[in-house]
C-alpha cells in the first residue's frame, strides 16, 4: 500500500519534537540563512545536527529549506551550506533557483532535492524538466486543480515524488511570488521577510482631497488583497487517489500547540485514507481548535474566493497549560498559558490518543499550595488530570464568543 505522507512545519526544536510526538512522518525546517521564513526560530549549524539526530532517532526525516533566490553578493555562501547539509545527512534540500539546484548536484549530491513550490511547477513538463535537473520531488503551486494534479502524476517518471500543501495560509500571488512587502516595506518576501501587506486594512484617497481616507466596503469589503487559510481535512483521499506522495502543513511561525493540534488531525486523515476508512468526527472538529482564518479548499476544486470582511484569525480554544510530566496516578507537572480556575470544563490533546474532556480539580503551586488560579504567565503548577499524559500534552479550555482570542 501507497504511503502518503504527514510533513510538518518546525520553526524551532520545540515545535520539532512536538511534530515528532504528534505524528508526522517528516518535518520541514531552515537554517539560519536561505529560508522562506526568517521570523521563524529557525536552526543553527549545531542545532541541526541535534534535530537531525532527534529526528533520525525517532524514524523522521527532515528536509532543509533552500528556497530563497540568492542575489550575486549571496550566491557564494550556497556551497559552504550545502555542503553542511551533505555532511549531517539531511534527507532532503528545498530549492527555487535553478542555479542553486546545480550547486546541489555539486555540493550536497546524496541529498535529495525537492523544488519549492516558489519554483510554480503547474504542468508535467515543468516537472519532467526539473526531474532531468536532478529533482526527486516537486512541491506543487498551490493554484493547481486535484484533477489536474491527478494528469500529472499520469504523466511524469513513477520514481518523481510530488507534494502538496493541504493545510495553513496562502499567498495572495502565484506561489508566494510577491513584491508587495518589499515595494511598501523594504523587507523581501522572496528572502523569508514578508510583512504580509496582503493582510493589511487599505483605504481609497481621492487627489483633490489629501487625507480624507474613504473605506473599500461598498462590494468587496476594505481587505482587498486577503486570502483564505486552505484546510484539506475531508478531503485527504482525494489528495491521496490524485497520486500526491506528501501533504504538507504550513506554519513554521506558528505555536507548538498549532503544530500538534494540526498535525494529529492529517495523522488520522493520512491513515483514513491509506486505509479506505472514514475519518472521525472529532479530527475533523480538531482543525477548528487552533487559530485559523477562513478556511477554504484553496484551488484544488475551483477558485476559492476572498475574504474581504477582516484578517482575523477565529479560534474556538485557548491553551491553558503545557504538560511537563505526569505520573501513572495522573499527578502532573504543567506550565500555565492562560488563566484558568478549579472547576473549569478542560481538553487534553495529547500524543497518539483521542482528546479527553475533564473537569479541573484542585490547583496547586510549585511549593504544593492550592491556588484559585495561575498569578503570573508560565506559572509551575501541580494538578490531577483524568489519566496518565506524555510530556507535551496540552490542557486547553473553550472560549466564550464575547472572549477575545489570546495568544497560543
Amino acid at each position: 500500500m501507497r504511503k502518503l505522507e504527514v510533513l510538518s512545519p518546525a520553526g524551532d526544536m520545540d515545535r520539532l519534537i512536538t511534530a515528532v510526538r504528534y505524528g508526522a512522518d517528516a518535518v520541514y525546517l531552515a537554517g539560519t540563512s536561505f529560508g522562506m521564513r526568517a521570523a521563524a526560530g529557525n536552526f543553527t549549524p549545531d542545532e541541526l545536527r541535534e534535530a537531525m539526530a532527534y529526528a533520525r532517532l525517532n524514524g523522521v526525516r527532515v528536509y532543509v529549506t533552500c528556497n530563497t533566490v540568492p542575489n550575486e553578493s549571496e550566491i557564494g555562501s550556497v556551497p559552504e551550506f550545502l555542503e553542511f547539509l551533505e555532511d549531517i545527512s539531511a534527507d532532503g534540500v528545498i530549492v527555487t533557483d535553478i542555479g542553486v539546484m546545480s550547486l546541489c548536484r555539486r555540493y550536497a549530491p546524496h541529498v535529495d532535492m525537492h523544488v519549492s513550490t516558489q519554483a510554480g511547477v503547474m504542468n508535467s513538463e515543468t516537472a519532467k524538466a526539473f526531474y532531468d535537473l536532478g529533482a526527486k520531488r516537486a512541491v506543487l503551486a498551490r493554484e493547481m486543480s486535484l484533477a489536474d494534479i491527478a494528469k500529472l502524476r499520469s504523466e511524469i517518471p513513477g520514481d518523481m515524488e510530488i507534494e502538496a500543501f493541504c493545510h495553513g495560509a496562502m499567498c495572495v500571488s502565484f506561489s508566494g511570488r510577491c513584491l508587495l512587502s518589499n515595494y511598501l516595506t523594504g523587507r523581501d518576501a522572496n528572502r523569508g521577510e514578508c510583512a504580509q501587506p496582503c493582510r493589511w486594512k487599505y483605504y481609497l484617497v481621492e487627489e483633490m482631497r489629501p487625507g480624507e481616507y474613504m473605506q473599500i466596503t461598498e462590494d468587496n469589503g476594505t481587505f482587498i488583497f486577503n486570502s483564505r487559510d486552505m484546510c484539506m481535512i475531508d478531503h485527504v483521499r482525494e489528495m491521496y487517489d490524485a497520486g500526491i506522495s506528501s501533504i504538507k502543513i504550513e506554519g513554521r511561525t506558528k505555536s507548538s500547540y498549532y503544530v500538534a493540534s494540526v498535525t494529529s488531525a492529517y495523522r488520522h486523515a493520512a491513515d483514513a485514507a491509506q486505509n479506505g476508512t472514514e475519518l472521525d468526527r472529532i479530527w475533523r472538529d480538531e482543525v477548528y481548535k487552533v487559530s485559523h482564518r477562513e478556511y477554504s479548499t484553496g484551488f484544488y476544486y475551483g477558485y476559492p474566493g476572498q475574504y474581504t470582511k477582516d484578517s482575523e484569525y477565529y479560534s474556538d480554544y485557548d491553551v491553558a497549560a503545557v504538560v511537563d510530566s505526569c505520573d501513572e496516578d495522573g499527578s502532573a507537572v504543567l506550565h500555565q498559558r492562560n488563566r484558568f480556575f478549579p472547576g473549569d470544563e478542560l481538553e487534553l490533546l495529547m500524543p497518539g490518543m483521542d482528546p479527553l474532556a475533564f473537569t479541573a480539580g484542585e490547583i496547586r503551586d510549585a511549593e504544593g499550595v492550592p491556588v484559585d488560579a495561575a498569578r503570573h504567565a508560565d506559572m509551575e503548577l501541580h494538578m490531577t488530570l483524568p489519566v496518565q499524559v506524555p510530556e507535551g500534552s496540552f490542557l486547553r479550555k473553550k472560549r466564550s464568543p464575547e472572549q477575545p482570542e489570546s495568544e497560543q
